[in-house]
């Protein structure tokens, strides 16, 4: 069944409808991410300008005639403003195609609000409706016009962070209310503001993963992502509503009556994209996804991470080995592009902008040999935390949950379970143990506070005993 969107792109690749389900479907409009921590203290630096013509927006005439049918044949009937807003490009712009489709009698014009043709009810004919089934065979793609390739990369390079962008009080901010030694901030800074490779690894349970996504709170400029790209005939989606969160701005409503309309429609307004794969990853994602039922193409991780952050957490744990995925990064790590293939053989170069983050539990040396690893410009181990820091993350956990830990029961906790059985401490340990514990005063109706034996019990369920028979 096709979903719709009342207004606006975009509308996803479809499966022809069946008549009497024309109309049915619900709003494909992403989640806007509207709270204030969501919205930048910056202005985005560039935005792309609103095309005043089919020749500076890229398309070509037949591809934009296209889309107009295909919408009309989804949504059955379209207000011309609407059918314009569905496109992403201003009325007037569009207005030369609808006319001489009308001219060809593929599409009619039902109604009309008075306004001209901007305000005229549109559907297709017989005809028209025998001309899209011809184009549904070629690909099933209706939404928003895509932007060429070379517009798409003259946009990702501009929107590349400055250097010194970051500054040691909005890393600071990112990692409010978390225990992070000063020497680790020292470390992860340079390596953010660069926007290069980035390697850190350590013990699991110490907070790699925790420390990296912690950087998608970084305070920084909204980008601009397109709903889809076209290249050699072929149109590849980009934007992903699970990845690219739209930011609510007033002076941003796209309206393709306005002539004051702040940026091109085809382009969204979002925060930064963090992407995180883990053990599922495989090679064959790291390239162009093709869909045969819809011919429309997916853009891989790598490129919907453009502009932002892109975390391999369990590096090493892929069913595909490290050296294939660094070997796989070599040159786009070096040169800032990367080549992807089509279907049927035929390559296309995109921009290759995002800050790629390797998180693992493995010894650098078992992940391959010095060439590889000189590839990731920086590197961070994450030691184990102190005492001291330990007693502060688990102290913060426990405020966090409205649960008082005095320091006398925590000190013969720690005596007891870690100084006199050699237990390394990690990260991760004070929220499992509280956890558990709280599980336990909820389930067993008890008082809402720690006590010696509810420790015990709590960190026996975290933890695994080795060597021990029945």
């Amino acid at each position: 069944m096709v979903r719709l969107t009342p207004k606006g792109p975009p509308i996803e690749p479809f499966e022809p409808p069946e008549p009497a389900a024309e109309n049915a479907g619900g709003n494909l409009a992403p989640p806007v991410d509207s709270s204030p921590d969501a919205l930048s203290s910056e202005e985005s630096p560039f935005a792309p300008s609103v095309p005043q013509s089919l020749e500076s927006a890229g398309v070509a005439e037949g591809l934009v005639e296209e889309l107009i049918l295909k919408s009309l044949f989804v949504r059955g009937e379209e207000i011309g403003s609407d059918l314009a807003s569905t496109l992403g490009l201003k009325f007037s712009v569009i207005e030369p195609r609808v006319e001489f489709l009308r001219r060809q009698r593929l599409i009619e014009t039902k109604g009309s609000l008075g306004f001209g043709s901007i305000s005229a009810v549109f559907g297709l004919s017989e005809a028209g409706r025998a001309r899209v089934r011809e184009y549904l065979e070629q690909n099933q793609y209706v939404g928003a016009a895509p932007v060429p390739i070379s517009q798409y990369t003259e946009v990702v390079r501009k929107q590349r962070s400055k250097n010194g962008w970051l500054t040691q009080k909005l890393l600071k901010e990112a990692y409010r209310g978390m225990i992070v030694a000063p020497d680790v901030l020292a470390q992860i800074g340079p390596a953010v503001n660069s926007g290069k490779s980035f390697l850190m690894y350590g013990q699991p349970g110490n907070g790699k993963t925790y420390l990296a996504e912690a950087l998608f709170r970084i305070d920084s400029s909204p980008i601009y992502v397109p709903y889809a790209i076209e290249c050699q005939g072929m149109i590849i989606r980009v934007f992903d509503p699970v990845y690219h969160h739209p930011i609510e701005r007033v002076a941003d409503s796209i309206s393709s009556v306005a002539s004051e309309a702040q940026h091109d429609g085809r382009w969204v307004c979002c925060r930064r994209p963090f992407i995180v794969t883990g053990g599922e990853l495989t090679i064959g994602m790291l390239d162009l996804g093709y869909n045969a039922m819809t011919k429309v193409y997916d853009a891989p991780f790598q490129v919907k991470a453009n502009n932002g952050i892109y975390l391999i957490d369990d590096f090493g744990r892929q069913k595909t080995s490290p050296a294939e995925v660094l070997n796989r990064w070599i040159v786009p790590m070096d040169r800032r592009v990367d080549y992807l293939s089509f279907h049927t053989g035929g390559k296309v170069e995109v921009p290759f902008e995002t800050f790629l983050i390797f998180s693992t539990n493995l010894q650098p040396e078992k992940l391959g040999d010095e060439a590889f690893l000189r590839r990731i410009q920086y590197k961070m181990f994450l030691r184990s935390p102190s005492t001291q820091e330990f007693i502060e993350i688990f102290q913060n956990f426990c405020a966090s949950q409205n649960l008082d830990c005095p320091m006398g029961l925590l000190n013969a906790f720690i005596a007891k379970h870690y100084a006199a059985t050699g237990k390394k401490f990690r990260r991760c340990q004070p929220r499992d143990v509280v956890s558990h514990a709280i599980d336990m005063i909820n389930f067993e109706r008890l008082p809402f506070k720690l006590t010696e034996s509810l420790l015990d019990r709590a960190f026996e369920s975290c933890f695994v005993s080795f060597g021990v028979d029945d």
